[in-house]
Protein backbone atom coordinates (compact mmCIF):
# COMPACT_ATOMS: atom_id res chain seq x y z
CA UNK A 1 0.00 0.00 0.00
CA UNK A 2 1.60 3.67 -0.69
CA UNK A 3 2.48 5.29 2.06
CA UNK A 4 0.05 8.52 1.71
CA UNK A 5 -2.68 6.11 1.63
CA UNK A 6 -1.62 4.87 5.18
CA UNK A 7 -1.48 8.62 5.66
CA UNK A 8 -4.58 9.04 4.71
CA UNK A 9 -6.42 6.02 6.54
CA UNK A 10 -4.79 7.12 10.03
CA UNK A 11 -5.91 10.88 9.55
CA UNK A 12 -9.09 9.48 8.99
CA UNK A 13 -9.38 7.46 11.77
CA UNK A 14 -8.43 9.98 13.79
CA UNK A 15 -10.24 12.51 12.78
CA UNK A 16 -13.27 10.30 13.44
CA UNK A 17 -12.64 9.81 16.83
CA UNK A 18 -11.71 13.43 17.78
CA UNK A 19 -15.23 14.17 16.73
CA UNK A 20 -16.69 11.27 18.54
CA UNK A 21 -15.11 12.19 21.55
CA UNK A 22 -16.11 15.96 21.69
CA UNK A 23 -19.62 15.53 20.91
CA UNK A 24 -19.61 13.00 23.59
CA UNK A 25 -17.82 14.93 26.14
CA UNK A 26 -19.44 18.36 25.50
CA UNK A 27 -22.21 20.45 24.15
CA UNK A 28 -20.91 22.87 22.36
CA UNK A 29 -23.18 23.84 19.27
CA UNK A 30 -20.04 22.94 17.01
CA UNK A 31 -19.87 19.58 18.06
CA UNK A 32 -23.48 18.94 19.85
CA UNK A 33 -24.79 15.35 19.78
CA UNK A 34 -28.51 16.58 18.79
CA UNK A 35 -27.36 18.79 16.05
CA UNK A 36 -27.84 17.91 12.65
CA UNK A 37 -24.26 19.77 11.89
CA UNK A 38 -21.26 19.28 12.98
CA UNK A 39 -20.25 22.95 12.61
CA UNK A 40 -23.48 23.77 14.93
CA UNK A 41 -25.65 26.56 13.90
CA UNK A 42 -22.92 28.94 13.93
CA UNK A 43 -24.57 30.82 17.06
CA UNK A 44 -28.17 31.09 15.34
CA UNK A 45 -26.85 32.43 12.38
CA UNK A 46 -27.45 29.30 10.03
CA UNK A 47 -31.30 29.00 11.09
CA UNK A 48 -31.52 32.50 10.73
CA UNK A 49 -30.07 32.14 6.85
CA UNK A 50 -32.88 28.85 6.34
CA UNK A 51 -35.28 31.01 7.53
CA UNK A 52 -34.83 33.69 4.77
CA UNK A 53 -34.12 31.05 2.32
CA UNK A 54 -30.62 30.32 2.56
CA UNK A 55 -29.45 26.80 2.93
CA UNK A 56 -25.80 26.06 2.92
CA UNK A 57 -25.02 22.30 2.49
CA UNK A 58 -21.67 20.96 3.79
CA UNK A 59 -20.90 16.91 3.78
CA UNK A 60 -18.05 14.46 3.59
CA UNK A 61 -18.08 10.70 2.83
CA UNK A 62 -14.91 8.62 2.97
CA UNK A 63 -14.79 4.80 2.40
CA UNK A 64 -11.68 2.42 3.01
CA UNK A 65 -11.73 -0.94 1.61
CA UNK A 66 -9.64 -3.53 2.63
CA UNK A 67 -9.09 -6.99 0.44
CA UNK A 68 -9.06 -9.85 2.67
CA UNK A 69 -8.87 -12.84 1.36
CA UNK A 70 -9.39 -13.81 -2.37
CA UNK A 71 -9.56 -11.58 -5.68
CA UNK A 72 -7.68 -10.86 -8.78
CA UNK A 73 -4.46 -10.12 -7.01
CA UNK A 74 -4.58 -11.31 -3.15
CA UNK A 75 -1.60 -9.27 -1.73
CA UNK A 76 -3.47 -7.79 0.94
CA UNK A 77 -3.69 -3.88 1.31
CA UNK A 78 -5.76 -0.76 1.51
CA UNK A 79 -7.62 1.74 -0.45
CA UNK A 80 -9.35 4.87 0.76
CA UNK A 81 -11.50 7.33 -1.69
CA UNK A 82 -13.85 10.23 -0.69
CA UNK A 83 -15.79 12.84 -1.93
CA UNK A 84 -16.33 16.28 -0.24
CA UNK A 85 -19.53 18.37 -1.20
CA UNK A 86 -20.53 21.66 -1.11
CA UNK A 87 -24.05 23.86 -1.89
CA UNK A 88 -26.91 26.24 -1.08
CA UNK A 89 -30.47 25.23 -1.51
CA UNK A 90 -32.27 28.66 -2.31
CA UNK A 91 -36.05 29.07 -1.28
CA UNK A 92 -36.73 31.73 -4.21
CA UNK A 93 -40.04 32.27 -2.66
CA UNK A 94 -38.50 33.69 0.65
CA UNK A 95 -35.87 35.05 -1.11
CA UNK A 96 -37.61 37.06 -4.21
CA UNK A 97 -41.08 36.50 -3.79
CA UNK A 98 -40.98 34.22 -6.75
CA UNK A 99 -44.01 31.47 -5.41
CA UNK A 100 -43.43 27.66 -5.02
CA UNK A 101 -39.88 28.07 -6.60
CA UNK A 102 -36.71 26.23 -5.45
CA UNK A 103 -32.96 26.50 -6.81
CA UNK A 104 -29.70 25.02 -5.73
CA UNK A 105 -26.12 25.25 -6.28
CA UNK A 106 -23.80 21.54 -5.79
CA UNK A 107 -20.29 21.50 -6.21
CA UNK A 108 -18.40 18.37 -5.23
CA UNK A 109 -14.66 16.72 -5.10
CA UNK A 110 -13.62 13.23 -5.37
CA UNK A 111 -10.35 11.76 -4.21
CA UNK A 112 -8.56 8.62 -3.50
CA UNK A 113 -8.26 4.99 -5.05
CA UNK A 114 -10.47 1.87 -5.36
CA UNK A 115 -9.61 -2.14 -3.97
CA UNK A 116 -11.82 -3.05 -6.72
CA UNK A 117 -9.91 -2.19 -9.54
CA UNK A 118 -7.02 -4.70 -9.17
CA UNK A 119 -7.16 -6.35 -6.16
CA UNK A 120 -10.47 -7.32 -6.84
CA UNK A 121 -11.14 -7.87 -10.05
CA UNK A 122 -9.11 -8.64 -13.22
CA UNK A 123 -7.95 -5.24 -14.61
CA UNK A 124 -8.72 -6.36 -18.06
CA UNK A 125 -12.09 -7.41 -17.14
CA UNK A 126 -12.76 -5.16 -13.53
CA UNK A 127 -15.51 -5.83 -11.53
CA UNK A 128 -19.25 -5.05 -12.61
CA UNK A 129 -20.10 -3.67 -8.71
CA UNK A 130 -17.35 -1.30 -6.93
CA UNK A 131 -16.44 -1.92 -2.93
CA UNK A 132 -15.98 1.79 -2.68
CA UNK A 133 -19.28 3.62 -4.14
CA UNK A 134 -17.69 6.90 -4.02
CA UNK A 135 -15.15 6.17 -5.91
CA UNK A 136 -15.22 7.53 -9.68
CA UNK A 137 -15.51 10.09 -12.53
CA UNK A 138 -12.07 11.55 -11.74
CA UNK A 139 -9.99 13.71 -9.00
CA UNK A 140 -11.59 16.91 -9.42
CA UNK A 141 -14.06 19.38 -8.68
CA UNK A 142 -17.59 18.79 -10.52
CA UNK A 143 -20.85 21.24 -10.77
CA UNK A 144 -23.39 18.21 -9.58
CA UNK A 145 -26.25 20.66 -9.40
CA UNK A 146 -27.48 24.26 -10.89
CA UNK A 147 -30.89 24.23 -11.04
CA UNK A 148 -33.88 25.75 -10.80
CA UNK A 149 -37.48 24.17 -9.84
CA UNK A 150 -41.33 25.30 -9.54
CA UNK A 151 -44.39 24.22 -9.17
CA UNK A 152 -47.97 25.23 -11.18
CA UNK A 153 -51.43 24.41 -10.84
CA UNK A 154 -51.91 24.78 -6.95
CA UNK A 155 -48.64 22.09 -7.03
CA UNK A 156 -49.91 19.21 -8.89
CA UNK A 157 -47.58 20.31 -12.09
CA UNK A 158 -43.74 20.50 -10.92
CA UNK A 159 -41.25 21.65 -13.69
CA UNK A 160 -37.16 21.86 -13.32
CA UNK A 161 -34.68 22.71 -15.45
CA UNK A 162 -30.75 23.30 -15.49
CA UNK A 163 -27.64 20.83 -14.49
CA UNK A 164 -27.89 17.87 -13.01
CA UNK A 165 -28.44 14.24 -13.92
CA UNK A 166 -30.95 11.14 -14.14
CA UNK A 167 -30.24 9.53 -11.15
CA UNK A 168 -31.91 12.47 -8.87
CA UNK A 169 -35.06 12.35 -9.88
CA UNK A 170 -35.52 8.80 -11.48
CA UNK A 171 -34.75 5.63 -10.26
CA UNK A 172 -33.83 7.23 -7.23
CA UNK A 173 -32.39 5.17 -4.24
CA UNK A 174 -30.75 5.97 -1.09
CA UNK A 175 -27.29 5.18 -0.07
CA UNK A 176 -26.41 3.37 2.71
CA UNK A 177 -23.95 0.72 1.70
CA UNK A 178 -20.51 1.11 0.49
CA UNK A 179 -21.00 -1.20 -2.21
CA UNK A 180 -21.98 0.29 -5.46
CA UNK A 181 -24.88 -2.54 -5.70
CA UNK A 182 -26.70 -1.49 -3.21
CA UNK A 183 -26.31 2.28 -3.83
CA UNK A 184 -27.72 4.88 -5.52
CA UNK A 185 -29.77 4.80 -9.04
CA UNK A 186 -28.90 1.52 -10.29
CA UNK A 187 -29.50 2.11 -14.28
CA UNK A 188 -27.06 4.31 -14.16
CA UNK A 189 -24.49 1.64 -13.41
CA UNK A 190 -25.39 -0.91 -16.17
CA UNK A 191 -26.63 1.49 -18.87
CA UNK A 192 -22.76 1.71 -20.46
CA UNK A 193 -22.00 4.56 -21.16
CA UNK A 194 -25.09 6.93 -21.40
CA UNK A 195 -26.67 7.89 -17.65
CA UNK A 196 -24.98 9.44 -15.86
CA UNK A 197 -24.64 9.09 -12.25
CA UNK A 198 -23.79 11.71 -9.41
CA UNK A 199 -21.92 13.70 -9.46
CA UNK A 200 -21.96 14.17 -13.14
CA UNK A 201 -24.39 16.87 -14.29
CA UNK A 202 -26.31 17.55 -17.85
CA UNK A 203 -28.17 20.19 -19.12
CA UNK A 204 -31.45 18.73 -18.43
CA UNK A 205 -35.42 18.97 -18.23
CA UNK A 206 -37.67 17.03 -15.97
CA UNK A 207 -41.49 17.32 -15.65
CA UNK A 208 -43.49 15.82 -12.85
CA UNK A 209 -47.32 15.91 -12.71
CA UNK A 210 -49.15 14.69 -9.09
CA UNK A 211 -51.83 12.84 -10.09
CA UNK A 212 -53.20 11.80 -6.20
CA UNK A 213 -51.18 12.00 -3.30
CA UNK A 214 -49.86 8.74 -3.60
CA UNK A 215 -49.69 8.57 -7.04
CA UNK A 216 -47.05 10.95 -9.74
CA UNK A 217 -45.85 10.20 -13.11
CA UNK A 218 -42.65 11.87 -14.54
CA UNK A 219 -40.76 12.32 -17.71
CA UNK A 220 -37.11 13.79 -18.68
CA UNK A 221 -34.61 14.60 -21.09
CA UNK A 222 -31.07 14.81 -20.59
CA UNK A 223 -28.56 15.73 -22.73
CA UNK A 224 -26.19 12.73 -22.78
CA UNK A 225 -22.25 14.69 -23.82
CA UNK A 226 -19.42 12.15 -23.42
CA UNK A 227 -16.79 15.02 -23.14
CA UNK A 228 -18.45 16.07 -19.35
CA UNK A 229 -16.64 12.58 -18.06
CA UNK A 230 -13.52 14.14 -19.31
CA UNK A 231 -10.88 15.46 -16.99
CA UNK A 232 -10.81 19.37 -16.43
CA UNK A 233 -14.60 19.41 -17.51
CA UNK A 234 -16.32 19.20 -14.22
CA UNK A 235 -17.50 23.11 -15.15
CA UNK A 236 -18.69 22.46 -18.66
CA UNK A 237 -22.43 23.90 -19.91
CA UNK A 238 -21.97 23.96 -23.74
CA UNK A 239 -23.34 21.50 -25.82
CA UNK A 240 -20.33 20.57 -28.00
CA UNK A 241 -20.15 17.18 -27.90
CA UNK A 242 -23.58 16.02 -27.65
CA UNK A 243 -24.49 12.25 -29.14
CA UNK A 244 -27.91 12.45 -28.30
CA UNK A 245 -30.63 12.57 -25.74
CA UNK A 246 -31.52 10.56 -22.92
CA UNK A 247 -35.60 10.32 -22.40
CA UNK A 248 -36.88 8.43 -18.98
CA UNK A 249 -40.12 7.82 -18.13
CA UNK A 250 -41.14 7.06 -14.79
CA UNK A 251 -44.17 5.89 -12.29
CA UNK A 252 -43.98 6.30 -8.49
CA UNK A 253 -46.46 4.89 -5.86
CA UNK A 254 -46.12 5.82 -2.47
CA UNK A 255 -48.75 4.18 -0.45
CA UNK A 256 -48.99 3.31 3.28
CA UNK A 257 -49.05 -0.50 4.23
CA UNK A 258 -50.37 -1.21 7.90
CA UNK A 259 -49.66 2.56 8.19
CA UNK A 260 -46.07 2.39 7.22
CA UNK A 261 -44.75 3.96 4.41
CA UNK A 262 -43.79 2.75 0.78
CA UNK A 263 -42.32 3.77 -2.44
CA UNK A 264 -42.83 1.62 -6.12
CA UNK A 265 -40.90 2.62 -8.90
CA UNK A 266 -41.23 1.40 -12.53
CA UNK A 267 -39.86 3.48 -15.50
CA UNK A 268 -38.38 3.19 -18.92
CA UNK A 269 -35.69 4.88 -20.10
CA UNK A 270 -34.42 5.57 -24.23
CA UNK A 271 -31.25 7.12 -25.89
CA UNK A 272 -31.30 8.89 -29.06
CA UNK A 273 -27.55 8.87 -29.19
CA UNK A 274 -25.78 5.99 -31.48
CA UNK A 275 -24.36 2.87 -29.80
CA UNK A 276 -22.46 -0.13 -30.99
CA UNK A 277 -23.43 -3.41 -31.01
CA UNK A 278 -21.35 -5.82 -28.85
CA UNK A 279 -21.40 -8.48 -31.34
CA UNK A 280 -22.23 -7.98 -34.75
CA UNK A 281 -21.17 -5.59 -37.56
CA UNK A 282 -23.21 -4.09 -40.26
CA UNK A 283 -23.73 -7.33 -42.57
CA UNK A 284 -24.56 -9.26 -39.37
CA UNK A 285 -21.58 -11.32 -38.96
CA UNK A 286 -19.35 -11.66 -35.73
CA UNK A 287 -17.34 -8.25 -36.04
CA UNK A 288 -14.57 -10.16 -33.98
CA UNK A 289 -14.06 -12.45 -36.79
CA UNK A 290 -14.48 -10.41 -40.07
CA UNK A 291 -12.40 -7.29 -38.78
CA UNK A 292 -15.21 -4.90 -39.69
CA UNK A 293 -16.58 -1.73 -37.39
CA UNK A 294 -19.14 -3.12 -34.76
CA UNK A 295 -22.80 -2.48 -36.12
CA UNK A 296 -24.24 1.10 -35.16
CA UNK A 297 -27.60 1.25 -33.68
CA UNK A 298 -29.72 4.94 -32.99
CA UNK A 299 -30.59 4.23 -30.19
CA UNK A 300 -30.59 2.08 -26.87
CA UNK A 301 -33.31 1.63 -24.07
CA UNK A 302 -33.49 0.24 -20.81
CA UNK A 303 -36.64 -0.71 -17.62
CA UNK A 304 -36.30 -0.38 -14.42
CA UNK A 305 -38.15 -1.68 -11.48
CA UNK A 306 -37.58 -0.71 -7.76
CA UNK A 307 -39.59 -1.45 -4.34
CA UNK A 308 -38.80 -0.07 -1.15
CA UNK A 309 -41.53 -1.04 1.79
CA UNK A 310 -40.99 -0.55 5.84
CA UNK A 311 -42.78 -3.78 7.40
CA UNK A 312 -42.48 -3.09 11.26
CA UNK A 313 -42.31 -0.83 13.14
CA UNK A 314 -40.87 -0.96 17.29
CA UNK A 315 -43.29 -0.73 19.93
CA UNK A 316 -45.12 1.79 17.87
CA UNK A 317 -42.08 3.91 16.91
CA UNK A 318 -42.58 4.05 12.70
CA UNK A 319 -38.65 5.41 12.96
CA UNK A 320 -37.76 1.76 14.01
CA UNK A 321 -38.61 -1.07 12.68
CA UNK A 322 -37.42 -3.77 9.45
CA UNK A 323 -37.26 -2.17 5.83
CA UNK A 324 -36.43 -4.14 2.72
CA UNK A 325 -35.80 -2.99 -0.77
CA UNK A 326 -35.39 -4.29 -4.38
CA UNK A 327 -34.01 -3.11 -7.15
CA UNK A 328 -34.12 -4.67 -11.02
CA UNK A 329 -32.82 -3.08 -14.34
CA UNK A 330 -32.99 -4.58 -17.76
CA UNK A 331 -31.32 -3.71 -20.95
CA UNK A 332 -30.78 -3.21 -24.47
CA UNK A 333 -28.94 -6.86 -25.20
CA UNK A 334 -27.50 -5.65 -28.59
CA UNK A 335 -25.81 -2.75 -27.60
CA UNK A 336 -25.30 -3.27 -23.89
CA UNK A 337 -22.74 -4.91 -21.34
CA UNK A 338 -24.98 -6.02 -18.61
CA UNK A 339 -28.25 -7.01 -19.99
CA UNK A 340 -29.93 -7.14 -16.16
CA UNK A 341 -29.09 -6.78 -12.96
CA UNK A 342 -31.56 -7.41 -9.31
CA UNK A 343 -30.77 -6.93 -5.70
CA UNK A 344 -32.74 -7.05 -2.52
CA UNK A 345 -31.56 -5.10 0.94
CA UNK A 346 -32.78 -5.44 4.37
CA UNK A 347 -32.29 -2.38 7.20
CA UNK A 348 -33.77 -2.96 10.39
CA UNK A 349 -33.68 0.55 12.21
CA UNK A 350 -33.64 1.22 15.64
CA UNK A 351 -31.94 -2.53 16.62
CA UNK A 352 -31.66 -1.86 19.71
CA UNK A 353 -33.13 0.18 22.77
CA UNK A 354 -29.60 1.85 23.94
CA UNK A 355 -29.04 2.64 20.10
CA UNK A 356 -32.45 3.87 18.66
CA UNK A 357 -30.77 5.43 15.59
CA UNK A 358 -28.33 2.83 14.26
CA UNK A 359 -29.20 0.69 12.13
CA UNK A 360 -28.12 -2.79 10.58
CA UNK A 361 -28.25 -3.50 6.89
CA UNK A 362 -27.83 -6.95 4.42
CA UNK A 363 -27.37 -6.87 0.44
CA UNK A 364 -27.55 -9.46 -2.04
CA UNK A 365 -26.97 -8.34 -5.54
CA UNK A 366 -26.37 -10.20 -9.04
CA UNK A 367 -24.89 -8.45 -12.29
CA UNK A 368 -25.25 -10.46 -15.48
CA UNK A 369 -23.20 -10.20 -18.23
CA UNK A 370 -25.03 -10.55 -21.78
CA UNK A 371 -24.05 -13.34 -23.83
CA UNK A 372 -23.15 -11.96 -26.57
CA UNK A 373 -20.19 -10.45 -24.88
CA UNK A 374 -18.77 -13.47 -23.50
CA UNK A 375 -19.42 -14.72 -27.00
CA UNK A 376 -17.62 -12.08 -28.65
CA UNK A 377 -14.88 -12.29 -26.32
CA UNK A 378 -14.57 -15.50 -27.50
CA UNK A 379 -14.44 -14.75 -30.82
CA UNK A 380 -11.45 -12.46 -29.94
CA UNK A 381 -9.27 -14.65 -28.60
CA UNK A 382 -9.98 -16.77 -31.33
CA UNK A 383 -8.41 -14.18 -33.48
CA UNK A 384 -5.42 -13.25 -31.07
CA UNK A 385 -4.93 -17.04 -30.44
CA UNK A 386 -4.67 -16.46 -27.36
CA UNK A 387 -6.21 -19.56 -25.61
CA UNK A 388 -4.86 -19.65 -22.18
CA UNK A 389 -6.33 -17.36 -19.54
CA UNK A 390 -2.69 -16.33 -18.65
CA UNK A 391 -2.12 -14.95 -21.49
CA UNK A 392 -1.40 -11.44 -21.21
CA UNK A 393 -4.27 -10.98 -24.83
CA UNK A 394 -6.86 -13.06 -23.39
CA UNK A 395 -9.81 -11.68 -23.33
CA UNK A 396 -11.59 -12.65 -19.90
CA UNK A 397 -15.11 -14.17 -20.21
CA UNK A 398 -17.59 -12.90 -18.74
CA UNK A 399 -20.65 -14.05 -17.06
CA UNK A 400 -21.98 -13.28 -13.69
CA UNK A 401 -21.05 -11.52 -10.65
CA UNK A 402 -22.46 -11.88 -7.07
CA UNK A 403 -22.26 -9.06 -4.33
CA UNK A 404 -23.07 -9.68 -1.16
CA UNK A 405 -22.97 -6.79 2.10
CA UNK A 406 -23.69 -7.02 5.97
CA UNK A 407 -23.32 -3.49 7.70
CA UNK A 408 -23.90 -1.66 11.17
CA UNK A 409 -24.47 2.05 10.68
CA UNK A 410 -23.08 3.59 14.39
CA UNK A 411 -25.32 6.79 14.40
CA UNK A 412 -22.91 8.67 16.32
CA UNK A 413 -24.13 12.25 16.31
CA UNK A 414 -26.76 13.17 14.34
CA UNK A 415 -24.30 14.20 11.89
CA UNK A 416 -22.20 11.51 11.58
CA UNK A 417 -22.63 7.90 11.01
CA UNK A 418 -19.62 5.19 10.88
CA UNK A 419 -20.62 2.35 9.10
CA UNK A 420 -18.37 -1.33 9.08
CA UNK A 421 -19.17 -3.69 6.60
CA UNK A 422 -17.81 -6.45 5.28
CA UNK A 423 -18.53 -7.98 1.66
CA UNK A 424 -17.72 -10.52 -0.75
CA UNK A 425 -18.06 -10.67 -4.18
CA UNK A 426 -18.52 -13.59 -6.32
CA UNK A 427 -16.58 -14.16 -9.73
CA UNK A 428 -15.59 -10.54 -9.84
CA UNK A 429 -16.16 -8.75 -13.08
CA UNK A 430 -17.92 -12.27 -14.02
CA UNK A 431 -15.13 -14.38 -14.74
CA UNK A 432 -14.86 -17.24 -13.07
CA UNK A 433 -10.95 -17.77 -12.85
CA UNK A 434 -11.04 -14.55 -10.72
CA UNK A 435 -11.60 -16.05 -6.87
CA UNK A 436 -13.91 -15.04 -4.28
CA UNK A 437 -13.02 -12.32 -2.91
CA UNK A 438 -13.57 -11.01 1.17
CA UNK A 439 -13.62 -6.85 1.32
CA UNK A 440 -13.38 -5.31 4.84
CA UNK A 441 -14.86 -1.87 4.51
CA UNK A 442 -15.46 1.11 6.50
CA UNK A 443 -17.84 4.16 5.43
CA UNK A 444 -17.97 7.78 7.11
CA UNK A 445 -21.05 10.22 6.48
CA UNK A 446 -20.68 13.44 8.16
CA UNK A 447 -22.46 16.79 7.57
CA UNK A 448 -20.53 19.84 8.26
Amino acid sequence: MKKNTNVRICQLSAVAAAITLAGSVHAADAFSQDSQWMTGDWGGERTKLIEQGIDIKADYVGEVGGNLHGGYNNDKTARYSDQFGLGVALDLQKLLGWDNTQAKVQLTNRNGENISNDRVGDPRAGTLSSSQEVYGRGHMVRLTQLWVQHQFLDNKLDIKAGYFGEGEDFNTFPCDFQNLAFCGSQVGNWATGIWYNWPVSQAALRIKYNITPELYAQIGAYNQNPSQLEHGNGFKLSGSGTKGTVLPVELVWSPKVNSLPGEYRVGYYKSTAPADDVLKDANGNDAATTGEPYRVHDSKHGYWFVAQQQLTSHNGDASRGLNVAANATFHDKDTNVVDNYQSLMFVYKGPFDARPKDDVGIGFARIHVNDDVKKNAELLNVADGATNYDDPLFSPLRSTEYNYEINYGFHVTNWLTVRPNLQYVTHPGGVDEVDNALVAGLKIQSVF
